[in-house]
């Protein structure tokens, strides 16, 4: 089974409900008009930068995917923006305000719940709007689950793809994976703790034995790293059941050597999932160079494990 890289047990320097503090002296200065995209902390208050505070107590606006989120943030740096409200639900509807006050010259903010805007959080179409519009738009770095999973990981971090969330349901889930399978990077995902061990079942069964890790409450009291292959974090939380909190799935690249006939096998499960079997067959000869009998057999023996 896997092992528990590290836990981290509860302190007060880590805690998400610590006492306000007070906000480091910053310089005063009118900020130009345009967007400003704003990384907030996934968990550890301590993890806002200088310049993030300056301009979150600058803005004439700051637009938020859950006020109650934020203001636990901005009382906690004694901040007082005016706040509107900007999630996936009403996007359409406040987007035309928000250009409106960029228009007027004023500077507008943009925070998620944690973490950096737009990474698997509404806001791209809000950016794309305003570059059309020719208003400048400013990013403000800071953290990242993506980032904090992946350097935490000890898989490589040359070369990575972040995949957001997996489709809930287990079909659409498994042809999405299909497609990712081949692909030699390092895949990170978000998921639920709800879906962890089926999604888990469904990497193991598609990607094989690949090295990976699932990181949780990062920063938070509760931080855990564990690593595994896929069917051992499988086994584990299949057992376990769901955790708590927050939760990434890191997974290390294919093995080339040795994944050849799994990358076949995944290219034709996503093929399968749209096409007839003679089709799906001629696209996966095509893109592999594989021979057409040896495609076609082994296509032939997954859809008898599909409907067997």
């Amino acid at each position: 089974m896997p092992g528990v890289t590290h836990s981290r047990k509860p302190s007060k320097t880590t805690s998400r409900n610590v006492e306000p503090q007070n906000r480091p002296e910053l310089p005063s200065s009118k900020l130009a008009a345009g967007l400003y995209l704003i990384a907030t902390p996934i968990g550890n208050m301590g993890d806002i930068t200088l310049r993030a505070l300056e301009i979150l107590g600058a803005v004439d606006l700051l637009a938020t995917e859950d006020s109650r989120v934020t203001q636990k943030l901005l009382h906690n740096y004694s901040l007082s923006p005016k706040l509107v409200s900007y999630h996936e639900h009403n996007e359409g509807e406040m987007r035309p305000v928000l250009l409106a006050a960029l228009a007027a010259g004023q500077a507008v903010g943009l925070v998620s719940d944690a973490g950096t805007p737009l990474v698997s959080d509404p806001g791209y179409k809000l950016v794309e709007a305003t570059a059309a519009a020719g208003h400048p738009v400013y990013s403000i770095p800071g953290a990242s689950a993506v980032l904090t999973a992946l350097t935490a990981s000890g898989l490589p971090t040359n070369r990575f793809m972040f995949a957001g969330f997996m489709p809930p349901k287990s079909a659409a889930r498994r042809e999405e994976l299909a497609s990712l399978a081949a692909i030699p990077t390092t895949l990170i995902f978000f998921e639920s703790p709800q879906r962890l061990a089926d999604s888990l079942k469904d990497m193991a069964e598609l990607m094989g034995p690949r090295p990976a890790v699932v990181a949780r409450e990062l920063t938070k009291l509760f931080e855990e790293v564990r690593r595994g292959t896929l069917p051992q974090l499988a086994a584990h939380y299949a057992e376990a059941g769901a955790p708590k909190g927050e939760i990434v799935i890191v997974i290390g690249p294919p093995d080339t050597t040795t994944m050849a006939a799994q990358d076949v096998d995944a290219l034709l499960v996503a093929e399968l999932a749209t096409r007839t079997l003679r089709d799906a067959v001629a696209v996966v000869t095509a893109q592999t160079g594989k021979p057409k009998r040896d495609v076609y057999a082994r296509a032939v023996a997954l859809t008898q494990d599909r409907h067997g």
